[in-house]
C-alpha cells in the first residue's frame, strides 16, 4: 500500500473526501516527524511506538580503493510494532 491507496482507504473508512483524509494522512506525519525531531518518543497504543536512536561515528571501508572512510554519527528513526498489529498481522 502506497501513501495514495492509504489516503483512499482512510476516506472510505472515515466516511469523508479524499482531500480531508489526504490532509489528515500528511498532519500525522509531519507530527509524527516533529516529534521525533525534537527527541520526543511517539507511542499509539495498539499500532506501535516510533523513536530516535543515535548511530555513532565509525570507520567503515571503500569498497573499491580498501582505503578507510569516516562515517559520521546520524540519528535514524526506529519503530517497534505493539501487540495489538502483531496479533492483527498473524
Amino acid at each position: 500500500m502506497n501513501k495514495q491507496e492509504l489516503i483512499a482507504a482512510v476516506a472510505e473508512g472515515a466516511d469523508i473526501s479524499k482531500n480531508d483524509a489526504g490532509n489528515a494522512v500528511q498532519a500525522m506525519i509531519d507530527a509524527i516527524g516533529g516529534a521525533l525531531k525534537s527527541g520526543d518518543d511517539v507511542k499509539i497504543a495498539g499500532f506501535g511506538n516510533f523513536s530516535v536512536a543515535s548511530r555513532a561515528a565509525t570507520t567503515g571501508r571503500n569498497p573499491r580503493t580498501g582505503e578507510p572512510v569516516n562515517i559520521p554519527a546520524s540519528k535514524s528513526p526506529k519503530f517497534k510494532a505493539g501487540k495489538a498489529l502483531k496479533d492483527m498481522v498473524n
